[in-house]
């Protein structure tokens, strides 16, 4: 089992919508992955209930079963669709991928 978990820092604004309004458009986006890209076991994507300069604003949890399903997951189109909008809107990004 390969874990891999994401937090996001957004932009104040970006695409005329603030880094709350852009939180819950990815959470929206990311959630309807499950049941599109087969490779995905579980997925959980959480909004940050609070906000300072030292928190994300959007956490990622999945579950894949190898490094060739999260790759396969990676690059699958619906998810680069998400990528797209995610480069606009993202200040920073940390990822943990882990065998558990």
């Amino acid at each position: 089992m390969l874990k891999h978990i994401v937090m996001l820092k957004l932009k104040d604004e970006a695409k005329g919508a603030s880094a709350a309004e852009n939180a819950v458009k990815l959470k929206t986006m990311l959630d309807a992955l499950v049941g599109k890209i087969a490779e995905i076991r579980s997925l959980e994507v959480g909004i940050n209930l609070f906000s300072n300069r030292q928190t994300a604003h959007l956490s990622l949890y999945a579950e894949f079963d190898s490094e060739e399903d999260l790759n396969r997951y990676a690059n699958h189109p619906d998810h680069q669709r998400v990528v797209a909008f995610l480069q606009q809107v993202m200040d920073e990004r940390r990822v943990v991928d882990y065998h558990a």
